[in-house]
């Protein structure tokens, strides 16, 4: 069964935002590829972006709005052409291919002529909508959404750097994102001693079904080489029983099998490998219960798959049982409805590296640690454009899992860049456990502004959706240029304040984040050193664990840390990108919401009860035990003027007097005072309410209430206490 997507429904107060602001075209500045250096995969193509060419079309975006063709583009950008126009790259490098993200209005289809230093192509290249406008109204908070495709074509000539290449819309309306290219390598030889499906009645034309000539030559070739020679191969269902074997042909854009279900085992000895070919499938909507991907199931230990196209699938590797050792490289996995890849669970040793990925409809790669563990598996230096729903690196549990040297742009929806997560979607499942490393990550415009938290995810998301994180996270040497929201965001997306624990952030570099650096809203605690950042939209910090009594989120200041001073001071407003912090309303109460403590409490009158707006429910502290104190972490620095104290408003209350100190803190750990011991006169005649005034230039985060003495109760009682700007 497969997972739905990353959906996260989350509960959140009704004054959080609920629109997406206008953006910026400065936060869309596309870096130089010396910037990407460190990170990504080593591809055989150079891309170019359509808005940074020529054109007659009208260039469209910047857009961060879920369900624009904008916000789904690769730079968020991209060219729309009429009937008639055209957009003429510049061509970086030798090429004699080129492959087109591009999109066409639901329903159409249509061509694109081709030019070449003005010379029209006898050929062109077929556009339509076909695989594109998916559908899933079952997962909640999703749109109509993954508009593009793609379309790859041999230029049958060779054209060098700063020719010119022209596309032209023939028939319809196209869109055009970015063009890949690329030198292909003349076709392969067959390797000696291998077996040709052509050999065992495979049709290369395509005409003919080719699926039992392909099982005749997995079976002939056992412990060999199945050759899959130059053509198109049609096949109508699947292969099984694959195992010690190799399966070669003689190129991606040379040897294309056409079938939406390669390989559907559950089980194999092993020594699988698969090189060489594209796997172009024919899905057209996600059906989850449908195993539409190009490997499902189990390859078996020490397998392998390398230099693939595969596309047009509902899931390229959706892997299960025995994938010890397997390494996967060098593929390109393009137009997917649902994942690139996913380890769903028991995988160990699992290497994959060095893969493009564009246009998900779900997590680009992930691991998910459904009935096993995954363990010691790592996501090493791929390259992932345009996940348009969920994350473009997710890691659902596993223990000692790493994250390296990946590039990932422009999520979309649902999703972050990268996200280390409890969510478990189905039971039985394995938190995250030992260390988890996630290093030398480059993570640009991701980040989105999820629909059913109706808030902002960021960048790289550390989410205890549905149990504390316990393990080792350890973040480092991450660059985060462009999110349109926050940098670093912990969370508890279930809504339920789980704790997220052993994290520490090292040697961040920070650019041009549209709201937050830190976004903190769970209970918990994350180290941070070497963080620098520049051009941030709104405030160093955002810290409202939710919900509001669950308890507070530690930054701890390792050294080295700059340009990202300051805390959103409004926990009942989220920061819009750009935003700058708000100046307090100084009639609002500062503590309500806030996380509250206290030295004790009797029975279920915790120390909650005194900041959750309701003077009917109250705090009260252990019996026969002063003096007793009562915390409250305001979540930023204030010049509090006024505290207000209250008790029930209820006759049964008798008057009574409490003695009461105030005492303020700035990091919650030294305390001075404030206002000395004072009787507080609490009468149900009056309100049952009693206001300490504060002296002028009294800046305080933590708020402490000592009580000493009640001549009503043995004990410390607050129904609510309130902090004020004004007197």
């Amino acid at each position: 069964m497969h997972r739905s997507n990353a959906v996260h429904v989350r509960r959140m107060p009704t004054t959080a935002i609920g629109a997406v602001v206008a953006l910026t075209a400065g936060m869309l500045v596309t870096l130089a590829p010396a910037a990407h250096a460190a990170s990504g995969a080593t591809l055989p193509f150079t891309s170019v972006e359509a808005e940074s060419a020529s054109t007659t079309g009208t260039r469209i975006g910047p857009e961060y709005t879920q369900g624009s063709l904008a916000s789904e583009a690769s730079g968020r950008q991209a060219v729309r052409l009429a009937a008639g126009q055209r957009v003429e790259f510049t061509v970086p490098r030798a090429a004699n291919a080129v492959n087109v993200a591009y999109s066409v209005p639901d329903g159409r289809s249509g061509s694109l002529n081709v030019y070449v230093n003005g010379t029209r192509l006898a050929r062109t290249l077929p556009v339509t909508a076909k695989y594109s406008y998916v559908d899933t109204g079952w997962i909640t908070g999703s749109k109509t959404h993954h508009f593009y495709d793609d379309a790859r074509m041999l230029l049958g000539r060779d054209v060098q750097a700063g020719d010119k290449v022209a596309f032209e819309a023939a028939g319809t309306q196209v869109t055009v994102d970015v063009a890949d290219f690329e030198q292909v390598a003349a076709a392969a030889s067959q390797p000696a001693g291998s077996v040709s499906v052509v050999s065992k009645g495979a049709d290369p034309s395509g005409s003919g079904d080719s699926t039992q000539a392909f099982r005749d030559a997995v079976a002939a070739a056992r412990g060999g080489v199945v050759w899959i020679p130059p053509g198109d191969y049609r096949l109508t269902s699947s292969l099984s029983g694959v195992q010690n074997v190799t399966l070669r042909g003689a190129g991606s854009w040379h040897s294309v099998v056409h079938t939406s279900r390669f390989i559907d085992q559950t089980g194999s000895s092993g020594g699988v490998h698969i090189k060489d070919f594209a796997v172009i499938g024919e899905v057209t909507e996600r059906v989850d219960s449908s195993p539409d991907n190009f490997v499902n199931g189990s390859l078996g230990p020490d397998s392998s798959v390398s230099g693939m196209w595969l596309q047009h699938l509902k899931v390229g590797l959706w892997l299960t049982g025995n994938n010890d050792n397997l390494v996967v490289e060098n593929n390109r996995v393009l137009d997917t409805t649902a994942d690139g890849l996913n380890l769903n669970g028991t995988a160990r040793d699992v290497r994959v590296r060095n893969n493009f990925l564009r246009n998900q409809g779900d997590d680009a790669l992930a691991i998910w640690s459904l009935y096993a563990p995954d363990t010691d598996s790592s996501f090493e230096n791929n390259t992932v454009s345009q996940p348009n729903l969920a994350n473009g690196i997710a890691i659902y549990g596993g223990t000692d899992i790493t994250v390296r040297g990946n590039l990932i742009s422009d999520t979309n929806a649902l999703g972050s860049g990268i996200a280390i997560s409890n969510q478990k979607f189905l039971d039985p499942f394995s938190p995250l456990a030992g260390t988890i490393t996630v290093d030398g990550n480059t993570l640009v415009r991701t980040g989105a502004l999820n629909p059913n938290w109706n808030h902002p995810m960021g960048a790289l998301r550390v989410d205890s959706y549905d149990s504390a994180i316990d393990a080792t996270v350890n973040i480092t040497d991450t660059t985060i240029t462009d999110s349109p929201y926050s940098a670093f965001e912990f969370v508890s997306g279930g809504g339920q304040g789980r704790q997220v624990r052993g994290v520490s952030v090292t040697g961040a570099t920070v650019r041009n984040t549209g709201t937050v650096v830190v976004q903190a809203e769970t209970p918990g605690a994350a180290a941070f050193r070497d963080v620098t950042a520049t051009q941030v939209g709104s405030a160093g910090v955002y810290n409202c664990p939710y919900p509001a009594n669950s308890g507070a989120f530690t930054l701890t200041d390792g050294g080295g840390n700059s340009g990202w001073t300051g805390t959103w001071s409004d926990c009942s407003t989220w920061p819009q990108p750009g935003q700058g912090n708000p100046a307090p309303d100084p009639n609002r109460n500062l503590a309500k919401g806030r996380p509250a403590t206290a030295t004790g409490s009797q029975d279920v009158y915790t120390p909650g009860k005194a900041v959750d707006g309701d003077a009917g429910t109250y705090w009260e502290s252990a019996n026969n035990a002063f003096p007793q104190a009562l915390t409250v972490d305001l979540g930023s620095s204030y010049a509090v003027r006024r505290v207000v104290l209250k008790l029930p408003p209820s006759a049964a209350w008798g008057a009574r007097t409490q003695t009461v100190t105030v005492l303020g803190s700035a990091d919650g750990s030294a305390y001075s005072t404030v206002a000395g011991a004072q009787g507080c006169r609490f009468d149900p005649a009056t309100g049952n309410t009693a206001t300490v005034s504060l002296p002028s230039g009294t800046n305080l985060r933590y708020l402490r209430l000592s009580v000493s003495a009640n001549t009503g109760w043995p004990a410390g009682q607050f129904s609510e206490v309130e902090a004020y700007l004004a007197n």
